[in-house]
């Protein structure tokens, strides 16, 4: 027979789980208005890269509901973007009272840390990666050949590459968060530099396109990201335990 303290207690989180989420959506529903709103905007500044470099200024479209599926496609993405600080607070109303008060204090850096690694990413991505590589594109262009990047494949390309690169300026935080946890040693990663070196040259040339210049681009970046890693880690030394008896947190710290 179920406790029934347990069952209102597990109600209650049920309930507080549906309130953020429905706080989660209602913000992000706001947002995505706001941006459809603005969508021309906001695809003028994505294509901005590409078509500084393109002759005639302007990426073509084939399909029939492409110019408004762009754009919903657009507003969605910055929608996300601009409503991420709340649905990470969202987040972590939830679970910030179970946690230890070492916990919180390890958590909450990181999440603040890696949501602002990740924009970096897309950033570096976008003003100085897009234009070397669109560059480079439309200089080995034929004569004979007339270039017309489609609006939808390219917006495809952007957000596979915002994609990469933020998951890429994410690796400081997995070197952290795997040493701080115990998982493996500084000193082992060090020993695995060369191998990490190889990886992040073949992971690159998996997620970007066919040449070297943008392969380049992404693994020089992931290579020297690890090494941030690798420092901030020696710097911060992993906390206490709480499964340590000899350091166990009593009731009142969490």
């Amino acid at each position: 027979m179920s406790n029934p303290e347990n069952t209102q207690t597990l109600l209650a989180h049920l309930l507080e789980l549906r309130t953020r989420l429905v706080r989660g959506s209602v913000v992000y529903l706001l947002a995505f208005i706001l941006c459809f709103t603005v969508s021309e905007q906001l695809y003028n500044l994505i294509a901005a890269p590409l078509t500084s470099v393109l002759p005639g200024q302007k990426l073509i479209t084939v399909g029939i509901a492409s110019p408004f599926m762009v754009q919903v496609k657009i507003a969605a993405t910055v929608a996300l973007l601009i409503s991420l600080p709340h649905t990470l607070y969202q987040i972590w109303a939830f679970v910030a009272p179970g946690l230890y008060t070492h916990e919180k204090r390890f958590v909450l850096p990181l999440v603040v840390s890696s949501t602002l690694l990740f924009l970096a990413g897309m950033a570096f991505a976008y003003f100085f990666v897009f234009g070397v590589v669109f560059k480079f594109i439309a200089s080995v262009v034929p004569a004979s050949m007339q270039w017309l990047p489609d609006s939808a494949e390219y917006l495809d390309f952007v957000l596979g590459m915002f994609l990469a690169f933020g998951v890429t300026f994410e690796v400081p935080i997995a070197v952290v968060v795997l040493t701080h946890m115990g998982i493996v040693s500084v000193a082992k990663l060090r020993e695995c530099r060369p191998y990490v070196v190889v990886g992040a040259f073949v992971i690159a040339a998996v997620v970007t396109p066919p040449d070297v210049v943008s392969q380049c681009l992404l693994a020089i970046p992931l290579w020297l990201l690890f090494e941030a890693g690798l420092l901030v880690s020696a710097w911060w030394k992993p906390g206490i335990s709480s499964s340590d008896p000899n350091t166990s947190l009593t009731e009142h710290e969490r």
